[in-house]
């Protein structure tokens, strides 16, 4: 699997999630957080954003299992993919791994995780807290 390709805007992001941790863009006006990286807030269309470590957070929105795929990821089916509401405020599709069952509404924390082996890059996933 080939590296991911960044852009300046998302360069942060991807050197965040090199270091163990995620990152996200956080409006210097409004100070909502923002996610996916860009050049102008989404809310108020500030182009003041600045970035901050998140707390890797959130809560199940929605998922789905996949059974069947179309290329990558096929050894891995079925696996689940989620929406995630973030402690922080926005919404990101991600990975839920690990062996626990996903319902909405639980409590997950990011794990970086290299989904294809050891060539493949480092992609924020989540795991289900348990208690």
């Amino acid at each position: 699997m080939p590296e991911i390709a960044s852009t300046p805007e998302t360069r942060p992001f991807w050197d965040g999630i090199a270091a163990g941790e995620l990152r996200l863009q956080r409006c210097d006006e409004c100070l909502r957080s923002v996610f996916y990286p860009r050049a102008i807030c989404p809310h108020c269309h500030c182009d003041r954003l600045s970035w901050r470590t998140a707390s890797g957070k959130g809560t199940v929105y929605s998922y789905t299992v996949a059974h069947r795929v179309a290329g990558g990821f096929s050894a891995q089916v079925p696996y689940t993919i989620a929406l995630i509401d973030l402690d922080e405020g926005p919404r990101m599709l991600s990975r839920v791994i690990g062996d626990a069952p996903v319902r909405i509404g639980d409590r997950v924390h990011l794990e970086i995780a290299r989904l294809e082996g050891e060539s493949s890059p480092e992609l924020p996933c989540f795991r289900v807290t348990t208690a």
